[in-house]
């Protein structure tokens, strides 16, 4: 099957009422078996069932790119690491050619439904590697992400505020998209592994076929230096920890911690959509949403439900600061009148 492929929902789900929803909205997200991709898809029944409108879902994209479709107008709606519509607002990184005057007007164009914890970055590598941890990856390869976008980046910091390593020069960086992460995983193309996870994580599951596998927390050491809390300070950043016992894993997987608790840096966002929206429309999808977080958010996969959907506490949704995305305000109107509180900055 193609990396990009387009799922078409649409006839598949049944309508309150029997009555087909008229209106068709495109969206666009990462691989449909990770949390944005999960997301999205569950957006796309949450909106059918409730009848707000038909949504085409276009998975396995680089998300850099579909936010900045979704600021263009290009599309509907897109999951958006926050870290993207900061280095955008600042014509940097990814979008270093929009130039920052250009880059902060299209950034000014996006609005969040609702926000989730998309991944925790971490190391992990197959036991027969050899490699023992952080200070095991010196003059390794390692593959931390697709060519480009908030992945790569993110993996590149969370090296270098592990090891002090940088790409190129302490050790070598593989990048392949995301379609092709199991396959690159398993086919000795790196010693170790950068990448977002979830727990369980689907990605290290299928490559389990391969052999056993460790996974390496962030030291508590590390975890409660500066060099870290700087890195959680960054749009789209916040500290995560978990009991070892609490991440799903059974057999096959070891996480290797000094107290049985893993941390690492947790990357959020948010599904978006252009702040021209209509607010009714950003209102019922908002609401649907709402609706159907434990009946089928939480339903689509394991982790989904440890993904804090449905959280509006800025200190892990990391609205306001310096992330420059905001509530659409028929978001808005949707959570308040569902009893939830949402911060003015945040609006």
């Amino acid at each position: 099957m193609s990396r990009r492929f387009l799922l078409g929902v649409v006839a598949s789900f049944a309508l309150v009422g029997g009555a087909q929803a008229q209106t068709i909205l495109t969206a666009e997200t990462a691989s449909p078996n990770s949390t944005p991709g999960i997301s999205i898809i569950a957006l796309s029944e949450a909106a059918a069932q409730n009848s707000v409108a038909d949504i085409q879902v276009t998975a396995g994209q680089t998300l850099t790119n579909s936010v900045q479709n979704v600021a263009e107008g290009k599309t509907d709606i897109a999951a958006a690491p926050f870290i993207l519509p900061f280095l955008m607002s600042n014509g940097v990184g990814p979008y270093a050619g929009l130039g920052k005057e250009a880059g902060a007007a299209l950034a000014a164009n996006l609005a969040a439904l609702y926000t989730y914890r998309i991944s925790v970055q971490g190391l992990y590598a197959y036991d027969s590697s050899g490699i023992s941890g952080w200070d095991g990856i010196e003059g390794k390869t390692i593959y931390n992400g697709p060519p480009r976008g908030a992945a790569l980046t993110n993996a590149r910091l969370l090296i270098k505020t592990n090891t002090g390593l940088e790409e190129g020069t302490g050790y070598t960086g593989v990048q392949v998209n995301w379609g092709q992460a199991v396959k690159t995983i398993q086919d000795g193309s790196a010693d170790a592994f950068v990448l977002p996870m979830s727990f369980p994580d689907p990605r290290v599951s299928a490559a389990l076929a391969s052999g056993n596998m460790t996974i390496f927390s962030t030291s508590k050491e590390v975890y409660e230096s500066e060099a870290f809390q700087n890195v959680a300070r960054l749009p789209g950043t916040v500290r995560f920890s978990m009991p070892v016992a609490d991440m799903g894993y059974g057999e096959g997987v070891t996480i290797v911690s000094e107290d049985d608790t893993f941390r690492g840096p947790g990357t959020v966002g948010a599904d978006i959509v252009n702040v021209n929206m209509d607010f009714d429309m950003a209102k019922a999808l908002t609401a649907a949403f709402i609706e159907n977080i434990e009946s089928i958010y939480h339903a689509k996969a394991p982790f989904m439900a440890v993904t804090w959907h449905g959280e509006t506490d800025i200190d892990i949704t990391d609205m306001c600061g310096p992330n420059p995305i905001k509530y659409h305000p028929g978001a808005v109107a949707a959570w308040e009148e569902a009893g939830y509180t949402i911060p003015d900055c945040a609006k």
